[in-house]
């Protein structure tokens, strides 16, 4: 027997074929091959249509069972995984209503602020953990008092993962982790933040029905069925945003527990048992996907938007021809390229820096020695950088950071990377066979009673690498560390 899982990211859709029985990925498959297009109309905005998530899901979808050899119609539930915090609007029709403006669009950011204001600072920060920020629901209320003719159209709003679930199942629907990263959940109350909806002039019949994170969300409609060759009426029986579900792949589902991510943006994600939030927003608050009023589960969220994409933007600048060549170029100079520094943002407001985009950049060029292998090493310690500089705002909640798991991608598919990540933040990173997709099938089978527990789901999973620090390294990382950070802190200073 077999799940299958859907991991839509905003570079490619990812499918993969779990079988149950042994816990092996059977098939696996991403689409585009080339990342799909992220428009920004006006600087600082960043949309996708959501039609395009949809013909990319099914061509994902199709490779994948072909790519594991599977008869199509042995799959017994689907998974999904999602971007989060985007927005997704459609009519009575099930169409929509514009195109979806993504987690990394900068353009709600006044209009957060002003809703944090007006629905109470202390209240917001109490009741749901977070200020409205640049999240789902302050974006709503941008095209309300933006493009009102727009909202007068809208019927139902969503997170990009409902909008996949609505064209499997026919049937609109979210879930209390989605409407937590919508910052539409009152933790305090277990409901929905109708003090919010209020202040953003926004009725409640516009939200999705609630369904478990685990269990029968809606079935697979026969049109969809007989498009993929599926069983009409299977259920989609999972649906996480993609950190929740990087953690859930990882087995991170305890307070204390640590998942992380490089991709598009990077992530650090820590699981809580504790009420608590940052009260500068630079981290985030958000309901873990195993949270219920009577044994809650917080997931602790930071995020960092100029990760991979500063990669790839120094790559597809110096044309290079793979990931793999950039690796062992950046691998023959020294830690620390020679002074040359990176800053990496330059994708959004960063949360973490209130807000702010302070851009991208490089930093004491000497034209006279530094080289593309200075050019690749900075950007990594950059990224790396980034990355201790937001986990030393996680230790501030208490969260303990000193082991952290990954699956085997995107950045993390690079040694340097990785012992750089390990020399500069103190923490031993465990590497695992997994990533999104399957961690979406995985959950699928959970939901469905494929499997009983979560320790039937991970029985399997295996350490594929571990890098500790080096510490006879330490001080001249820490030195690294302590430049870097001066840099930023005179660009947060213009």
């Amino acid at each position: 027997m077999y799940t299958l899982g859907i991991d839509l990211g905003s570079s490619s859709v990812k499918a993969a074929v779990l079988e149950t029985e042994t816990g092996r990925c059977v098939g696996s498959a991403s689409f585009p091959e080339n990342e799909m297009e992220i428009s920004s109309p006006k600087p600082g905005w960043a949309e996708q249509h959501p039609e395009t998530w949809w013909e990319n899901t099914l061509k994902a979808i199709r490779k994948s069972l072909s790519a594991g050899n599977i008869r199509s119609k042995e799959i017994a539930a689907v998974g999904i995984a999602y971007q989060m915090h985007g927005l997704v609007a459609v009519d009575k029709n099930l169409k929509s209503v514009r195109p979806s403006i993504i987690w990394c669009d900068s353009r709600a950011v006044d209009t957060g602020m002003n809703l944090f204001r007006q629905a109470g600072e202390e209240k917001c920060l109490s009741n749901l953990l977070n200020s409205p920020g640049n999240f789902t629901f302050s974006k709503l209320v941008w095209v309300k008092n933006h493009e009102p003719e727009v909202f007068e159209k809208i019927h139902k709003i969503m997170l990009p993962g409902d909008y996949i679930a609505m064209k499997l199942t026919g049937e609109i629907s979210t879930t209390i982790t989605g409407l937590s990263e919508g910052i539409l959940w009152n933790f305090r109350k277990h409901a929905l933040a109708d003090f919010l909806l209020e202040a953003g002039g926004v009725d409640q019949s516009k939200i999705a029905q609630i369904v478990p994170v685990f269990g029968n969300q809606g079935e697979l409609s026969g049109k969809i069925a007989d498009e993929l060759g599926l069983k009409a009426g299977i259920p989609v029986s999972y649906r996480a945003g993609d950190q929740p579900n990087n953690a859930f792949s990882l087995n991170v589902l305890n307070p204390g527990e640590i998942a992380a991510t490089a991709g598009t943006s990077g992530v650090v994600y820590g699981v809580t048992d504790k009420v608590n939030y940052d009260p500068q927003q630079r981290v985030n608050t958000f309901a873990h996907i195993n949270h219920n009023s009577g044994k809650p589960r917080f997931g602790i969220l930071l995020c960092i938007n100029g990760t991979g994409i500063s990669n790839s933007w120094i790559k597809k600048m110096t044309g290079i021809s793979s990931y793999e060549e950039m690796d062992a170029i950046a691998g023959t100079t020294e830690p620390g390229a020679d002074g040359l520094l990176f800053i990496p943002f330059g994708n959004g407001a960063e949360r973490m820096l209130g807000n702010r985009n302070p851009g991208a950049g490089f930093f004491n060029i000497d034209l006279k020695n530094h080289s593309r292998k200075h050019l690749f090493r900075a950007v990594q310690e950059g990224v790396a950088c980034a990355f201790r500089f937001g986990m030393e705002i996680m230790q501030q909640t208490g969260l303990n950071l000193n082991l952290i798991r990954a699956g085997k991608a995107n950045m993390f598919l690079s040694p340097l990377f990785c012992q750089t990540l390990s020399n500069l933040s103190g923490a031993e990173i465990q590497l695992f066979d997994t990533d999104g997709a399957l961690g979406a099938a995985r959950g699928a089978a959970l939901g469905a009673g494929l499997y009983k527990t979560p320790g039937q789901c991970f029985s399997n999973l295996s350490i594929l690498k571990v890098y500790r620090p080096q510490s006879d390294l330490k001080d001249s990382y820490d030195e690294l560390f302590r430049k870097w950070t001066n840099h930023l802190n005179m660009l947060k200073s213009n």
